[in-house]
């Protein structure tokens, strides 16, 4: 039973550096666009992407390339986890504002 306990414990804390590992990215949104417009992540890599609204309307941050989607409410933020990817452009778009709120990301 105590080795069991002990590995346990072992799996857990592994489990929480290797979440801790994965690198975050801000992309804000405010005045119904986002900023930045671009944001380059690295290929072959887990990320997260922390969707800051700063509206006070709700926003839905779409991709299809990414195959994500997720509604952030106004004045709040929201975690979009991609990859690992690819090298390329993935295109995300604010549903809610399509016309002024377009994005993308490069991944290298």
């Amino acid at each position: 039973m105590k080795k069991l306990l002990i590995s346990f414990i072992g799996l857990v804390a592994l489990s929480s550096i290797a979440h801790a590992e994965i690198p975050n990215y801000t992309i804000i949104i405010k005045e119904h666009k986002f900023i930045p417009e671009v944001t380059e992540i690295p290929a072959g890599q887990k990320v997260k992407l922390i969707i800051d609204n700063q509206d006070s309307t709700p926003e839905e941050f779409e991709s299809h390339s990414l195959k994500r989607e997720k509604i952030i409410n106004g004045n709040s933020k929201g975690v979009v986890l991609v990859g690992p990817l690819n090298s390329g452009e993935y295109e995300f778009f604010g549903e809610f504002n399509e016309d002024s709120a377009q994005g993308k990301i490069v991944v290298k």
